[in-house]
């Protein structure tokens, strides 16, 4: 298999709580229904991602990940994850708050739904003025109390608020209780699972006139009541530089803003990249191949490991790309200088 940048299909969800800003963000067509989420890309079994170009163009990614999953995936990638692309991400276009949920661990989510459990993290793309996000509890609650406050719709008096704005960053491990309200549009990398428990939901009925399904239950279960300090990211936000924004296990995000072509040389990762188009279009350039492909503002690609050497090239004045990946670098001494030298410089 020839490998280079793969694009994808529209994967647009409508939900109850979306809005009308994904379409024209992603430079499609508008819809009547309200779009909420856009499966940037995906290997999830309920959702998978379509090729939309090159010699590949009309195959769904797991198909594509089984024919070449240590080139794809790269060779820890595909030992640990089994040749499964472990990630999934997404654009989300809040219109109307979201449900009060959690999501369970790796543990939990095997052993209930035989799943991989979800941690994830969010880059605000655009806040309206005054929108707000819930992450965490603010105060420490017992179980019984969580019952209580869930039963009477309480429950978000308990909740950690913060108001964002552009560039905000949160990430939100499994356990957290969140919910992204209205007026926020945003990025979001979590491992590859559909696994959501619904805590409290308004009362609203979905799409369909019928009231969502909670879970209430295995809500209870997965929470982490822990109260932090600070659930807020902080991070330098530098031009020209590949800014680390999440270090977790799960996954590495950074943010490249760019004025001029950029090298990126992910190579040492042994890594897939997922690459999302913040704001401004670019051009991707594989080094060894000469591969091109251009990447439009609110759009993703998959970099397969093997390849992951490139030219990052602004169409016109300057570029916000998303990365994700995994990252298997050495975490020894040794390592931990190597991976200064590799951040500082890509």
């Amino acid at each position: 298999m020839k490998l280079y940048p793969l694009l994808f299909e529209p994967n647009l969800h409508p939900v109850v709580w979306g809005g009308e800003q994904l379409c024209p963000y992603k430079g499609l067509e508008p819809v009547s229904e309200p779009i909420g989420e856009s499966w940037e890309v995906s290997a999830v079994p309920s959702s998978i991602s379509i090729v939309s170009n090159g010699a590949l163009k009309g195959r769904n990614l797991i198909e594509v990940i089984n024919e070449a999953p240590v080139e794809i995936l790269g060779r820890a990638v595909s030992q640990r994850y089994d040749g499964k692309l472990p990630l999934l991400v997404k654009f989300i276009d809040a219109k109307r708050d979201l449900s009060i949920q959690v999501h369970p661990n790796d543990e939990m989510a095997q052993r209930v739904h035989g799943k991989m459990g979800k941690s994830e993290m969010w880059y605000v793309i655009q806040a309206q003025p005054g929108s707000f996000l819930y992450a965490g509890f603010k105060e420490h609650i017992t179980p019984y109390e969580y019952q209580r406050r869930v039963e009477d719709g309480s429950i978000t008096e308990v909740l950690a608020r913060h108001e964002v704005k552009a560039g905000d960053v949160f990430y939100i491990p499994a356990g957290r209780v969140h919910a992204i309200c209205g007026g926020i549009l945003l990025a979001e990398v979590q491992q590859s699972s559909d696994v959501t428990y619904r805590i409290f939901d308004y009362n609203r009925p979905g799409l369909d006139g019928k009231p969502r399904e909670l879970h209430t239950e295995q809500a209870a279960q997965a929470l982490d009541y822990h109260v932090e300090k600070e659930y807020r990211t902080v991070y330098s936000d530098k031009k020209d530089q590949a800014v680390q924004i999440i270090d977790s296990p799960y996954f590495d995000v950074r943010v490249t803003e760019m004025t001029g072509v950029f090298h990126r040389n992910l190579l040492k990762y042994d890594s897939f990249v997922i690459s999302a188009c913040i704001e401004g279009d670019c051009r991707i350039r594989i080094r060894h191949t000469g591969d091109e492909i251009l990447l439009k503002t609110g759009n993703s690609c998959l970099i397969p490991a093997a390849i992951a050497n490139y030219d990052v090239i602004p169409v016109e004045g300057k570029t916000r790309v998303l990365d994700a990946f995994i990252d298997n670098m050495d975490r020894s001494l040794v390592g931990k200088v190597n991976r200064f030298l590799h951040i500082t410089t890509n």
